[in-house]
């Protein structure tokens, strides 16, 4: 569905914030793209849904290319993109009007509209919010609306770029569980970008970006338990792993390997009941 080849690109023509990438992202797939700052990841998910071309190699979205600029408009119906400020997002100051943006741009008409717009809101649990304003939203709320936007337009592949970075703990756990159910019930293939191992934690595959270089790609288990490798890619393992590495050198045994809390408290809680 989303195959980069041999990419690399620079802003100024001298310095390379991607090089020579090589990935693929199958359709259905949960990818969560992690890296320390400056590592190239949003530059990564700009160059999915065309904001950005590369200087060479080929990025192809469900086989289009992106370099050919008569794909744009299908490659961003198909790719949308949710950023870290919602506020950079909302263009309209009824909720309603700016989920309907979208798909007005996309020449859908009324009632198929309305409907979109209705059942956006409904995914995202903010049904029957159409008529309040904006700007009287909090940011968890107005990162929800710019998910209906994007969700209004029915796209294939949903793009989060740090879209939780600027919420508190509770927004944060509320636009995961919305990706969550959007993966899993709908099918849907995300790419999310993040700092957050605890999120990372619950996708399908990692992918870890280090000075514009892919340095690792596996399950969350697989990334996780490779400690040091992280530590050179300046990014630390999830709290659980941490917690489960101390208790483990203080003689506790642990069975499995947890990358969760929840995991790691059930491992816990067995290795308790045995002893």
């Amino acid at each position: 569905m989303i195959t980069f080849s041999d990419v690399s690109f620079t802003y100024t023509g001298d310095t390379s914030v991607l090089s020579e990438l090589a990935l693929s992202i199958d359709e259905g797939q949960f990818v969560c793209v992690l890296g320390a700052n400056g590592s190239g990841k949003s530059t990564f998910s700009k160059l999915i849904n065309a904001l950005l071309v590369p200087d060479t190699g080929t990025v192809t979205v469900n086989g289009m290319d992106t370099n050919n600029p008569d794909n744009t408009f299908a490659i961003r119906s198909t790719a949308g993109a949710v950023f870290q400020n919602p506020d950079d997002q909302i263009v309209a100051s009824l909720v309603e009007n700016d989920v309907a943006f979208g798909p007005e741009n996309l020449g859908i008409e009324n009632p198929e509209l309305r409907k979109r717009v209705e059942e956006s809101l409904a995914k995202v649990g903010l049904a029957g919010s159409g008529k309040r304003e904006t700007t009287a939203l909090s940011g968890g709320q107005k990162q929800r609306v710019a998910i209906a936007g994007v969700l209004a337009m029915h796209p294939s592949i949903l793009i989060f770029d740090e879209a939780s970075a600027m919420l508190d703990p509770r927004g944060r756990q509320d636009v995961l569980n919305i990706v969550e159910r959007l993966h899993h019930e709908r099918g849907m293939t995300v790419v999310m970008i993040t700092q957050h191992m605890e999120e990372a934690a619950r996708c399908d595959r990692i992918a870890v970006l280090d000075d514009g270089r892919l340095v690792m790609t596996g399950s969350p288990r697989e990334v996780f338990g490779r400690v040091e490798e992280l530590r050179a890619a300046g990014l630390d393992a999830p709290e659980a792993v941490q917690m489960r590495e101390t208790l483990r050198q203080a003689g506790m045994p642990l069975a499995g390997d947890p990358i969760t809390l929840e995991e790691l408290a059930q491992a816990i809680w067995q290795s308790l009941s045995n002893n």
